[in-house]
């Protein structure tokens, strides 16, 4: 059986996702499509509208065969780390075919991964820009080219993990279709994943956008998850550490950890809080993977003896997945395991656990220990 691998957070489901998963079956000629899906998080560091296991679920009754999880280290993250993390991944998987949307499918990304080779990086010292401006900013000398849209900055950072790690990877670009990204508001059945969330957060129809396996679980939501919600866990780790703590907490440089604690202390509110902390060194998706970050505790320390040792959790599969598993699991160079057990919990997915226990705080269900593989039939 030959796979087509996919990278994705799902957050939700929606038609655009359906549209996608049928192109790039049909595209690639795979028998069996594999979803690598973000946890809980975000790669922006927000949480889920619904939990995994809703989101997988949703993806399985609507025709993805497998949908492993790609470790909340690897998904909020920005683009290189979180692209490397999943095609690690898929690559252990013994997927040769990976299909992206793109906004501009035809762009030549191994071009611009190689001009990016001649960049000056000196350029990058820039303190009142971010490092994304002060990137573009070189391409642009370089290529005439900017990467402002996320799904062609993921083609890049796809682009570029397959080059330097010379996966037998073949890359598919399909091309968006329906609203902007950005796009908040509904206007057809294909809406952005953003309008969708905002539609559900207001109360009003969001229903014909996405298919039937997502509209159960949605209509469930009684309060969009939020950084709203989490942060007086969040506050009060800030106000309470002090700062040689702080400073220890992964990507946390700059000095930042002055900033964040001295907002802290005169914000009652997230909004007030991250709108205080924003500068324009630092991007909203970076201050809110910090927010992560500070909250579950993450150190510089705990990141350098676990990175570069991903592994596979199976978040479900129907019976087409269940065959492609027994295909591939004996010569997977990873651990891959359906359950987490106690032993996991307290070692190497100590960090995804405690980021399920985060997400807790918006729903019931138990998010790892024990917690069997969804089977569709």
């Amino acid at each position: 059986m030959q796979a087509v691998g996919m990278v994705v957070e799902y957050n939700p489901f929606h038609n655009g996702h359906c549209y996608f998963l049928n192109q790039a079956r049909q595209m690639t000629g795979a028998d069996v499509t594999v979803a690598v899906m973000s946890g809980n998080f975000t790669q922006r560091g927000e949480p889920t509208i619904v939990d995994k296991w809703a989101r997988a679920k949703a993806a399985l009754e609507s025709g993805v065969d497998l949908v492993v999880e790609l470790p909340v280290f690897y998904a909020v993250q920005p683009a290189h780390r979180f692209a490397a993390g999943a095609l690690a991944i898929l690559d252990a998987l013994q997927v040769h075919r990976v299909a992206f949307g793109a906004e501009h499918p035809a762009w030549d990304f191994p071009a611009l991964v190689a001009a990016e080779q001649r960049f000056n990086q000196a350029g990058f010292d820039q303190y009142n820009a971010t490092y994304a401006t002060q990137f573009n900013q070189q391409l642009r000398a370089q290529t005439g080219l900017e990467l402002r849209d996320p799904n062609d900055i993921l083609a890049f950072a796809y682009t570029k993990a397959v080059l330097a790690n010379h996966y037998p990877i073949q890359l598919t670009p399909v091309q968006r279709q329906g609203s902007d990204y950005h796009d908040r508001t509904i206007h057809g059945r294909i809406a952005s994943a953003s309008a969708v969330r905002r539609a559900v957060a207001a109360g009003t129809e969001f229903f014909a956008t996405v298919p039937p396996a997502m509209r159960t679980a949605l209509a469930q939501v009684d309060q969009v998850p939020d950084w709203a919600s989490l942060y007086p866990l969040l506050r009060n780790q800030l106000i309470q550490a002090p700062l040689g703590y702080l400073a220890a907490t992964y990507q946390m440089a700059e000095g930042l950890e002055h900033r964040m604690k001295e907002v802290a202390q005169r914000s009652l509110t997230f909004d007030d809080f991250i709108h205080g902390v924003k500068t324009k060194r630092y991007t909203y998706a970076h201050l809110l993977r910090m927010c992560l970050y500070t909250t579950l505790q993450l150190s510089e320390e705990e990141v350098a003896a676990r990175v570069d040792h991903p592994y596979i959790h199976i978040l479900g599969f129907n019976k087409r997945g269940q065959e492609y598993l027994h295909q591939v699991k004996k010569v997977v160079p990873m651990p891959l395991f359906t359950k987490v057990s106690q032993g996991m919990r307290d070692g190497f997915y100590n960090l995804d656990y405690r980021a399920g226990k985060l997400y807790q705080h918006f729903t019931p269900v138990e998010q790892d220990l024990k917690h069997p593989p969804l089977m569709i039939r």
